[in-house]
């Protein structure tokens, strides 16, 4: 059967190329055209030509030239919301995906930029359950945001959008696939509770200096400092220029995260503890490396660091 299933699907995409050749990934940018824009009626279009049909009908039965009319201004008007429709979407330009941050179990947010020439209303973009709808006024960008659940660590392929809309009258559905080749890095999930990490010894050799905000002290200029920190008015009572001076020692220990401590643990604990501690860390400010099989990360601090553990964490096999 499997066989049989992969015969008949190359069978089709040889066959049938417009049907099957947009369902594969395509690189960025991706724009929509004739060749893959599909229309069919919704619901009320189709009773909306079931009604001019028996219109038409007793127009003609009675030769009553006012409701053959006005049957044949409202198929002109539905005909041309199909054309509408079709130029709702025609020419749409997917230019870029971006990803924000989210653990494996929680939604991840991604923003799609879309791109026109022209003006454009009431359209909707989904992905899986969930859809956004906006509208382009042929200058700016529109920026779609949507959530991927997720459910493991490690890259996450991008699965198929649908853009469509049905615009003016609802009568017709104009649609079509967007498949990115991109993929997103979810995070892996920390562990609730455990033991916490080992800390570089508290003493001089870890006290770190630091930029503080507040001033520490006044000392001797050096080549470099920046003109804005020359203390104008205390230098005047001295002999020498001195300069404001911000640095003020760090009063906590950096951690030291390393993969080999964690022994008697399996890979995938190893990596829940890992970012519970790079949780911590980023929480209460600290300094802290990460030691990883093959990747080695040094002492750092912010979200620019987190980020770089947590994506390491994130790209373990």
């Amino acid at each position: 059967m499997p066989g049989l299933s992969h015969r008949l699907q190359g069978w089709a995409e040889r066959r049938l190329p417009a049907l099957t050749r947009y369902r594969r990934p395509e690189s960025l940018p991706i724009e929509l055209h004739r060749r893959r824009i599909y229309i069919v009626p919704t619901g009320f279009g189709l009773g909306f030509s079931v009604l001019l049909l028996v219109m038409l009908v007793g127009a003609l039965n009675y030769n009553n030239n006012a409701a053959l009319l006005l049957t044949c201004l409202l198929g002109a008007a539905s005909a041309a919301s199909m054309l509408v429709a079709f130029r709702s979407i025609d020419g749409l330009r997917l230019e870029q995906v971006r990803a924000g941050h989210a653990v494996a179990g929680e939604s991840i947010e991604l923003t799609f930029t879309l791109q026109s020439g022209r003006p454009r209303s009431a359209i909707r973009l989904d992905l899986g359950d969930a859809g956004a709808a906006f509208a382009m006024d042929g200058r700016a960008a529109a920026l779609v945001k949507l959530a991927l659940p997720t459910e493991f660590r490690g890259w996450l392929s991008l699965p198929r959008l649908r853009l469509w809309s049905s615009w003016p009258l609802g009568m017709f559905r104009a649609w079509s696939w967007l498949h990115p080749t991109q993929s997103v890095l979810v995070w892996p999930r920390p562990e609730l509770s455990g033991p916490t990490p080992r800390a570089a010894a508290d003493d001089a050799r870890h006290m770190r200096l630091h930029r503080g905000e507040e001033l520490a002290t006044l000392r001797d200029y050096q080549a470099g400092d920046p003109q804005r920190h020359v203390a104008w008015k205390a230098s005047a009572r001295h002999d020498s220029l001195l300069v404001k001076d911000f640095e003020q020692p760090q009063s906590q220990p950096q951690w030291q995260l390393d993969w080999r401590q964690l022994h008697g643990l399996s890979d995938e604990a190893r990596i829940a503890r890992l970012a519970r501690w790079l949780n911590e860390a980023q929480q209460q400010r600290r300094s802290f490396s990460l030691w990883l099989p093959g990747n080695e990360i040094g002492s750092g601090s912010g979200a620019l660091h987190y980020a770089r553990c947590m994506d390491a964490l994130a790209c373990l096999p």
